[in-house]
């Protein structure tokens, strides 16, 4: 999503030559891969929906079958995602946005890049009236909530990778399979940065502002199969929950994200190993990390050294709640009540418009940056995370790019300030635009 560095061309090329045993090489390509520099000027977003097979009954949203991977199949046609099958054309909805499935049937649209918030959500707004359309023609429906509150976590997709993700968090506790089967969110990406001192402003402000975020727009407090307890977004709880060295970086001590990133990388405990040890099995050395394995460390219980593609494999497998995946990936939003999405959307693009803005964002998260328990537990309930969010709104709101997104964002201030949650704005009778719904 934004200009491709040239030091990712070099650095290939070195490492394609002999030098991957090098870890200060590694991390030069990581760092060139996942922070790729450039003016910013693109925004995109990934959207994902639970699904059922039929209409719901009254006893809940979700209470309907989950729906055949042969119905996906024959519904999307030629955008089928390649995990259900493999030769699929995988073409791009009309207006952009590719189509994937996640383990549990959770469906997702991941839009193209444009240069403009008003763009994107135009032509996510189409694409989704498009996909929903595809998926009637077999009687599968997309559901708008971020936690399903009424099936057991099931996990659909039989890939390696997911059998093997599965495996690895199975002996933290429920919340591996939950995360993966039961829940959706709502990403806006954004690019890093013209130069270092541009990524550094704008990484640490994306992670400043998280929990007041992650708060304001929290709307799961119910996900069957979570043990008891109240939380504002029981997504989010899923997560922080998880494989820690995974999904909770130390970034509150990186002066420099590009270098510390590309050493926690390496670091953090490999998920799987692509056909490591055998067509069907990609469970890694427990406590593993990539770094071990470049070392020479795994060389009697794996048989080969690590290559490029697995170094970039291995970064899909990091899940902090920002991740660099050349573009700056915000993770930490449940899905939001019917075309609410847009609203974050909005939001994200007002709040990157400028280095000054970036700057007074981050002055404003400072007193909840890094709480993100309290975030997703409490929600807009507590004072503190909630005077942030209702501050950086109107930060936003102040700068947002056109008169309807300001309409949108002065909305969802109201709604922050009385402590209501966008459900129940939805509940109220009124669309995250302000409009009846």
């Amino acid at each position: 999503m934004a200009v491709t560095l040239e030091q990712r061309e070099s650095v290939g090329r070195a490492l394609q030559q002999g030098d991957f045993s090098s870890r200060a090489a590694a991390e030069a390509y990581v760092g060139g891969v996942c922070f790729k520099l450039g003016p910013p000027a693109l925004i995109g977003a990934e959207l994902e929906w639970l699904t059922v097979s039929g209409e719901c009954p009254p006893s809940g949203r979700t209470a309907a079958p989950r729906p055949r991977l042969t119905d996906f199949a024959d519904a999307l046609g030629v955008h089928t995602p390649r995990s259900l099958v493999p030769d699929s054309p995988q073409q791009p909805l009309p207006g952009g946005s590719t189509v994937t499935l996640e383990p549990g049937g959770q469906i997702e649209l991941s839009s193209a890049p444009f240069a403009d918030a008003t763009q994107l959500t135009t032509s996510l707004r189409d694409d989704t009236l498009r996909l929903r359309d595809l998926l009637a023609t077999h009687a599968i429906h997309i559901v708008p909530a971020a936690a399903d509150t009424d099936r057991e976590p099931e996990r659909l997709l039989q890939l390696p990778r997911y059998r093997a993700m599965e495996q690895c968090f199975g002996g933290i506790g429920p919340f591996g399979k939950l995360m993966m089967c039961n829940t959706a969110a709502a990403q806006v990406s954004i690019d890093a940065g013209a130069d270092k001192a541009q990524v550094v402003a704008r990484w640490t402000a994306l992670y400043a502002v998280g929990p007041a975020l992650t708060a304001a727009f929290a709307c799961s407090p119910t996900l069957r199969g979570a043990p008891e307890g109240a939380w504002a977004s029981q997504r989010m709880r899923t997560w922080l929950r998880l494989d820690h060295a995974r999904t909770r970086p130390p970034v509150m001590d990186w002066a420099d994200p590009i270098a510390a990133y590309s050493r926690w990388a390496l670091d953090v405990p490999m998920l799987c190993l692509r056909n490591g040890r055998g067509e069907t099995d990609w469970a890694a050395p427990p406590g593993a990390s990539f770094a071990d394995w470049l070392s020479g460390a795994l060389d009697d219980e794996v048989g080969r050294r690590p290559d490029l593609v697995d170094l970039d494999y291995h970064l899909t497998t990091l899940f902090p709640p920002v991740r660099a995946s050349g573009h700056l990936e915000v993770r930490y939003l449940d899905a939001q009540p019917g075309d609410g999405w847009t609203v974050p959307i909005h939001v994200f693009d007002a709040l990157m418009s400028s280095e000054a803005v970036v700057a007074e964002a981050t002055a404003l998260a400072a007193s909840t940056a890094g709480h993100w328990l309290v975030a997703a537990r409490c929600g807009l309930a507590d004072p503190q995370v909630r005077g942030a969010a209702v501050a950086l709104l109107e930060l936003a709101g102040a700068h947002a790019a056109s008169q309807e997104a300001a309409a949108q964002i002065a909305a969802a201030v109201r709604r922050c300030r009385d402590g209501r949650t966008p459900t129940e704005e939805r509940d109220d009778g009124r669309s995250a635009h302000g409009a009846v719904a």
